[in-house]
């Protein structure tokens, strides 16, 4: 436990980045079989990542993000989107339920058209707040799990999420719900840690 609580307390959000550091599709790819594990509603897992690496497409994020250099000195930049639809993957997602025999084919049945009521039925609005909300646990696990291996992030909704889809053409079943810088932290030019209330201005017991 010890260890967990040291990386809540040393994981930062990264303002500046040690230009050149390459990361390697591998590590990456360890860091997202960890996020793969994050909770999510009726288990649809909602969240997708784009990960862009390409110096001239970071040029382009950068533009449709105000020019913030953070996204060129980062060695990735991670585009996490909510799918508005997942609940239309839910006959996919529980098919290895039912053919593992944890679940009959009636009860297999019951869950699909269960989940999927419960989405359609409560309309494109909350469809796009579940989005949002679960690809937001998603993308918590991913910093902490990049912290974990040895990389700095840094969460961004400073951009303009219309522009970031056009470039990277993504349908509007998927919400751009934050951009996530990774590389090594310039940690001499770190700011101190922000002001953090106190537990009982934001915790209340009933």
């Amino acid at each position: 436990m010890t260890d967990f609580i040291q990386l809540v307390k040393e994981r930062r959000s990264a303002s500046n980045f040690l230009p050149g550091q390459t990361i390697k599709k591998e590590e990456l790819n360890e860091i997202f079989e960890l996020v793969k594990l994050s909770p999510s509603a009726f288990n649809l897992q909602h969240t997708n990542y784009i990960t862009i690496i390409d110096p001239s497409i970071k040029e382009k994020l950068r533009k449709a993000a105000d020019g913030q250099y953070k996204i060129s000195s980062a060695s990735a930049v991670i585009l996490v989107l909510g799918d508005k639809k997942a609940f239309h993957q839910a006959s996919e997602i529980y098919e290895g339920l039912k053919m593992l025999g944890i679940i009959n084919k009636q009860e297999y049945d019951h869950m699909v058209n269960d989940t999927v009521s419960f989405y359609e039925s409560r309309g494109q609005e909350f469809q796009r707040d579940e989005a949002i909300r679960n690809a937001s646990l998603s993308a918590m696990m991913f910093m902490m799990a990049a912290k974990e291996k040895g990389w700095d992030t840094c969460p961004m909704i400073g951009f303009d999420a219309e522009e970031v889809k056009h470039i990277l053409n993504i349908s509007d079943q998927y919400e751009a719900v934050m951009m996530i810088a990774i590389g090594k932290e310039k940690v001499e030019s770190r700011q101190p840690r922000g002001y953090r209330k106190p537990v009982m201005e934001f915790v209340t017991y009933m």
